[in-house]
């Protein structure tokens, strides 16, 4: 599970707890930068690389049991680039609320204006990190300016045997996801389901949520 901005992997503590009771092994990742004791080099802000390698590593010392992967808001951009490598160790790709990007994307070119003004203001003071926005908790830590505006690069066949799940928060104020969530309603390739409590879907609504991903079907062709 990975995490949107600003976030770590404690924002999935209440829907891991309920997964791992109902049998699942659970791993919600703090992305490099984003960790409660600051990051290892606050000159170096990591980009979507980073991130991205991060997590494929994670996976590639894993097992080989069937694996949904779940990204968050940014986070989304960062699965598209690990399914993307390693589509083959994948059963789901469960997008929460999140970017779904085409190669080329970034956060940056898929958000909305709102957003986009909110990294510049908050990346002022150093133009690396984008300051953490009023109202969120206080483990929330300075996100990487570089990770939001890097475009992605997606290189293989985007048709891999993996199911596709978009998790909707609903259409909140300023969501850049409302478009998105309809043209996905019209692909059969997808699934789309709605938890509508606004953009923070696990922090207030983990049953729910939890509820979507311990329902999950395997995908064609896989036991």
């Amino acid at each position: 599970m990975v995490p949107g901005g600003w976030q770590g992997g404690w924002a999935f503590d209440s829907v891991a707890a309920e997964l791992r009771r109902n049998g699942h092994h659970v791993e919600a990742v703090t992305l490099s930068g984003l960790e409660l004791d600051g990051p290892v080099d606050v000159d170096r802000p990591p980009n979507l690389d980073t991130h991205i390698d991060q997590v494929a590593e994670i996976i590639d010392r894993g097992d080989e049991a069937s694996l949904a992967l779940c990204g968050h808001s940014y986070g989304g951009m960062v699965i598209a680039g690990v399914a993307d490598r390693l589509g083959d160790r994948l059963d789901q790709l469960v997008f929460i609320d999140a970017y779904v990007p085409d190669d080329g994307d970034s956060c940056w070119s898929l958000t909305s204006d709102g957003f986009r003004e909110l990294f510049i203001a908050g990346a002022r003071a150093d133009g690396r990190w984008v300051a953490v926005p009023d109202g969120l908790d206080p483990r929330a830590r300075p996100h990487p300016l570089a990770s939001f505006v890097q475009s992605i690069r997606l290189e293989s066949d985007p048709k891999h045997a993996f199911g596709r799940t978009f998790i909707s928060g609903g259409a909140w104020p300023g969501s850049p996801f409302v478009t998105l969530t309809e043209r996905l309603r019209d692909d059969s390739g997808w699934r789309v389901h709605e938890i509508p409590v606004g953009h923070s879907i696990a922090g207030r609504d983990p049953h729910s949520l939890a509820a979507v991903l311990n329902a999950l079907p395997p995908a064609a062709g896989k036991p």
